[in-house]
Formats: C-alpha cells, structure tokens, sequence
C-alpha cells in the first residue's frame, strides 16, 4: 500500500491493471505441474467421495425420496378418505332430511287423524246428546199422556161411580148430567 501513496493517480491505474492481467494471465495458464496435482487431488476427492460419503448421500436421497413419496400416498388416501367421508356426510344429510319430512309428514298425517277422530267423535257424542234428548222428550211425552191418560181414566171412573150413584131413571137424564160432569172437569 505503501507503494500506491507515492505514485501518481493515473501510475496507479495503469500499475493495478497490469498486475489484475498478471494475475488473470496466470489463471488461465497455469502450469502442468499445477494440473497434475489438482487431477490428482480430484481423483482422491472423487475416490473417498465415492466410497464414503456417496453411499450415504444416495441412501439420504432414497430415504427422502421414499418419505416425499409415502407423504404423498398418505396425502392421496386422506383426500380420498375425506371424499368418503363428504359422501357418506351427504347421504346421511340426505337420509336425515328424508326422514325429517317423513316424522314431518307422519306428525302432519297424525294431526289430521287426531283432528278427524275428535270431529268424529264430537259429532257422536253431539248425536248421542240429540238422541238422548229426543229420547228424554219422548220419555217425558210419554210419562205426560201416560198422566192425563190415568187423569182421564180416574175422571172416567168418577164420573161413572156419580152414574152409577145416581141411578137415574132414564138415559136422557143420564146423558145430560154427563155433559154436565164433563164441562164442570177442565183439562
């Protein structure tokens, strides 16, 4: 460096070029003794690389290659996997909305049925409630005439013991003291 402080600028340029060309001159011709012992260096490189460290090199690659390719099998079966299971999620989807609309409809049908019978049977106790109505006042019908029948009979018996009490003479007499009888009894 000490050089470089004492010699002019452009010296310097032209010095740093020529030297730059030396040492690139020399790269590119080196001698045969140089060659010699690089090829021989290479070939021992080569040699111990081959016996040593290539088997393991390669052994590293299959490995890795061996584990790249059992990920991407894994890989493969878990997306198929997957694509099963999606299916078989959607048919039970599938399935659980069927039977969704069937419970839906057997609830619907069961309503109906429910509603149905209720009316049915509100219309028959309302016709048995009619029936024993109709039955209550014929019932009552009955008992009534079956009164006055027995008011009238009991009247018919009190009348003919007033005849029969009497003993009129003659039927003209008799018949007119009945109409009498019959307009004193009002119904």
């Amino acid at each position: 460096m000490q050089y470089f402080k004492n010699v002019q600028p452009v010296q310097r340029l032209t010095d740093i070029s020529n030297r730059f060309n030396f040492l690139h001159m020399q790269l590119l011709t080196p001698d045969l003794g140089l060659l010699v012992w690089t090829l021989l260096a290479f070939l021992v490189v080569l040699f111990l690389l081959k016996k040593f460290a290539w088997p393991a090199i390669i052994k590293g690659l299959n490995e890795r290659e061996k584990n790249i390719a059992d990920s991407i099998a894994t890989a493969e079966k878990v997306k198929l996997e997957m694509a099963q299971l999606k299916n078989e999620n959607e048919a039970l989807l599938a399935q659980a909305r069927e039977e969704r609309a069937a419970l839906l409809k057997e609830a619907k049908d069961t309503k109906d049925k429910i509603i149905n019978e209720a009316k049915a049977e509100a219309g028959a106790q309302a016709a048995k409630i009619m029936a024993d109505a109709q039955a209550s006042i014929n019932h009552q019908k009955l008992a009534a005439l079956t009164e006055i029948k027995n008011q009238v009979g009991a009247l018919v018996l009190e009348v003919s013991e007033k005849v029969l009490r009497k003993e009129l003479a003659n039927k003209g007499e008799q018949e007119n003291y009945i109409k009498q009888l019959s307009e004193e009894i009002k119904f």
